[in-house]
């Protein structure tokens, strides 16, 4: 089910995920917001409103993993530019990641890539951003600040599509998740959320 209006969308992914999605420039235009700061801090206060049907209080650990008080929910943040997304899952740990498809990941993808992830992506732009944001999204579900993305954040081979199935394994020595998650282009973006654990 998705409910959109016009510069907002709320969808129900399946019993226990919701993904919420905000336009930035026409939620600050119809707010009279022109502070970047201003614009994303209020713009995720109406977008988990949209998603919990109430006002919450959005609060963050030591490590920066933002929480719901009072709320036996997992949440996730991303916003870049014009988008800002956020992720509800009442089952599992989650995360999610906008990113503008840019050609400077090109520059970079050695410092978030594995030999075999570089291998895979070649220098497709739209395949590395892609690899970036699934990462970002495994990090953010982590939690903890001290990962390597090359070596504790691991993406299996895909296919590059519109939209498709992610799978990747955060794999740290006294920690290990693997975890299914779920791409789409969107315009000049590529988003990616976590779907569920895999046993």
């Amino acid at each position: 089910m998705l409910k959109k209006k016009g510069m907002f969308a709320v969808q129900k992914i399946d019993e226990n995920i919701t993904l919420g999605r905000l336009q930035l420039p026409d939620f600050a235009a119809l707010q009279g917001l022109s502070a970047k700061r201003d614009i994303e801090k209020i713009g995720t206060a109406f977008l988990l409103e949209k998603l919990f049907n109430e006002t919450v209080e959005l609060l963050y650990t030591e490590e920066g993993k933002p929480f719901i008080k009072g709320k036996n929910t997992n949440i996730s943040i991303t916003h870049s530019y014009d988008k800002l997304a956020i992720i509800r899952n009442d089952k599992f740990e989650t995360g999610i990641d906008v990113e503008l498809i840019r050609d400077k990941v090109l520059k970079i993808k050695t410092k978030f890539l594995c030999k075999v992830e570089l291998q895979d992506a070649e220098n497709n732009v739209e395949k590395l951003i892609l690899y970036w944001a699934a990462k970002e999204t495994l990090y953010k579900m982590y939690g903890y600040i001290k990962v390597d993305f090359v070596a504790h954040l691991l993406i299996e081979k895909f296919e590059l599509g519109i939209s498709g199935n992610l799978i990747g394994e955060i794999r740290l020595e006294n920690f290990y998740k693997k975890v299914k998650m779920h791409y789409e282009k969107l315009e000049d973006y590529v988003l990616v959320y976590a779907l569920n654990e895999i046993d």
